[in-house]
């Protein structure tokens, strides 16, 4: 896992992304899920690009079924982006980096990607 991807848990997910200062994109996964693979390498490039401003965080569902029936996660990959404790935007699937960059700057003026 990238070094700006951070793993939260059952345990870890109120103080991680729902007490965060700032905006948190959540992907919740599998490892046995394909299109959750395909999707971790792009939820990294957004992680770099957005390191400081935006945290990106995996959960994994077969491990942490509290918080996957509590957002009534049915299908993987389910990425939401979570802002003061809501989830305010989410995508269903996998989905290119260039989209979630779009979500992330509709929804964080501030949230503008480093160069490179």
């Amino acid at each position: 896992m990238a070094h700006n991807v951070k793993e939260v848990t059952d345990a870890t997910f109120e103080r991680e992304v729902l007490k965060s200062e700032g905006p948190v994109l959540v992907d919740f996964w599998a490892p046995w899920c394909a299109p959750c693979r395909m999707v971790g390498p792009v939820l990294e490039k957004v992680a770099d690009q957005y390191a400081g401003r935006v945290t990106v965080v995996k959960l994994n569902v077969d491990e942490n079924h509290q918080t996957s029936m509590a957002y009534g996660i049915r299908s993987i990959p389910t990425i939401q982006l979570f802002s003061k404790g809501e989830v305010v935007d989410g995508v269903l699937g996998a989905a290119p980096a260039g989209h979630f960059s779009q979500m992330l700057d509709q929804h964080f003026a501030g949230a503008t990607p480093k160069a490179g």
